[in-house]
């Protein structure tokens, strides 16, 4: 794995016509970790993008194989400075996808699942080159910041773009608010509209106004799981696109807001207001990446609950346990800890929109129950899941993510998806914790 900052990534953007993004399945890296594998390979390419013109038109070089169609192309890979020969192979007999070869194997190996490929077709080309590429981990910031960059959400695959295009759209979203601060310079109130956007909304508000909104898309009044065909995949929409659509709205209000107040109230000339307000700059766009952050965690933990509470399940809620405090325990604290119950009438759920070691504190303690871990994180490896069958700890992921060629969850035993969930877990094996609200 190769990485390159994101400024050095954007500039590479802003220098190409057209834009390819693609999420990397596991076939598509695997093989570059694989140390026995002797033969070349690369990524795969679907047939929408093959024939969309972002590369040239294969041709049969050889009549005695009518179904190979084959084309060579110089690429640039800028995180290494190499040049390639790169190969494009489509097999007209096995399939619509386009083989992509002849790449450098440090940029696919190591990578996280659900990686990037980022590449361009270039304005002004480098040499015999027209082409740039480099890969993006899907756990680096790089990564978080082309998806928000590109609006990327939860059912993305693949797909070209038109960098001037997506700048100017951003330019559109933010002329509003350039207009109201501009106009409040001018007239002298600039401080009272710095303080009508002193404040972020709740996590609270947030998760409520994205639950409203999903349900109205969807002609929904309740969030009932029972009544969600993928109640798993609706979680991940509300939290990953439409929850943080709403974030980063208020977030660019606020922000903005923030910065105009303390250059403004920092010295006379911009120079001076810059250098003597860095500390205070320097500490609001912290807090803005660590609120950004928590965020996201809290209003996951929030949906569930709203899940929980439409779907007539009993459970409580961050129950201090010594120490400890599990997100969920159903159906209540005091049923975890009778010893009266069996190991069928309760169970622990934690939930987290990405999983990196969090995992390892269910198991530091025994409660005769079932684990369970809920995320809509499409980048665990398939160590991670292995320890964590070893513990005795099930995911739980959306519906589409199961059995993604992206993630890793495709198989294992101790993976299964929220409908699962709802329908074996609760309903079948511990109806229980539904007939105590239901009756």
């Amino acid at each position: 794995m190769v990485s390159t900052p994101w400024l050095g990534i954007h500039e590479w953007i802003t220098k190409s016509s057209r834009l390819l993004i693609k999420k990397l399945s596991r076939n598509d890296c695997s093989w570059a970790d694989d140390r026995l594998n002797g033969h070349q390979n690369g990524v795969y390419i679907p047939r929408e993008i093959r024939e969309a013109g972002f590369f040239p038109t294969l041709r049969n070089e050889n009549p005695k194989k009518p179904h190979i169609y084959i084309s060579k192309i110089k690429t640039f890979w800028p995180a290494t400075g190499e040049i390639k020969e790169s190969c494009l192979r489509h097999f007209s007999n096995k399939g619509t996808e386009m083989h992509f070869t002849v790449v450098p194997k440090d940029e696919f190996a190591g990578l996280t699942p659900a990686s990037l490929l980022v590449g361009g077709l270039l304005q002004e080309p480098i040499g015999d080159s027209k082409y740039w590429f480099m890969t993006i981990d899907s756990a680096s910031e790089e990564a978080e910041l082309l998806e928000t960059q590109f609006d990327l959400g939860v059912e993305f695959h693949c797909a070209l773009f038109e960098p001037k295009e997506v700048f100017k759209i951003q330019i559109d979203e933010t002329e509003e608010l350039i207009n109201e601060l501009n106009e409040a310079i001018r007239t002298g109130i600039l401080e009272r509209f710095v303080a009508l956007l002193s404040r972020m909304p709740t996590p609270e508000y947030f998760a409520l106004e994205a639950q409203r909104r999903f349900l109205c898309l969807n002609g929904l009044e309740l969030l009932d799981p029972y009544a969600i065909t993928c109640p798993g995949d609706a979680l991940m929409t509300i939290s990953r696109d439409i929850e943080y659509a709403l974030y980063k709205r208020a977030e660019r209000r606020y922000r903005a807001a923030e910065v105009i107040r303390i250059i403004n109230n920092r010295g006379s000339d911009l120079v001076t207001s810059v250098v003597l307000g860095y500390p205070e700059l320097d500490a609001t766009f912290l807090s803005a990446s660590q609120q950004r952050k928590s965020r996201a965690g809290r209003s996951f933990e929030q949906h569930i609950a709203r899940l929980f509470r439409d779907g007539c399940i009993s459970f409580q809620e961050q129950a201090v346990m010594g120490g400890r405090r599990p997100d969920f325990v159903l159906p209540n604290l005091i049923t975890l800890k009778s010893n009266k119950r069996t190991f069928n009438e309760a169970l622990i759920l934690s939930a987290k929109t990405t999983l990196r070691e969090r995992w390892k504190q269910l198991v530091m303690e025994k409660f005769n129950c079932a684990l369970f871990f809920a995320t809509v994180d499409d980048r665990v490896s398939d160590e991670a899941i292995s320890d964590m069958n070893k513990q005795g700890i099930q995911l739980v992921v959306p519906e589409s993510l199961k059995n993604s060629k992206e993630a890793c969850y495709a198989g294992k035993s101790n993976v299964i998806s929220f409908r699962e969930f709802f329908d074996s877990e609760i309903s079948t094996k511990r109806g229980c914790l539904r007939s105590m609200l239901l009756i």
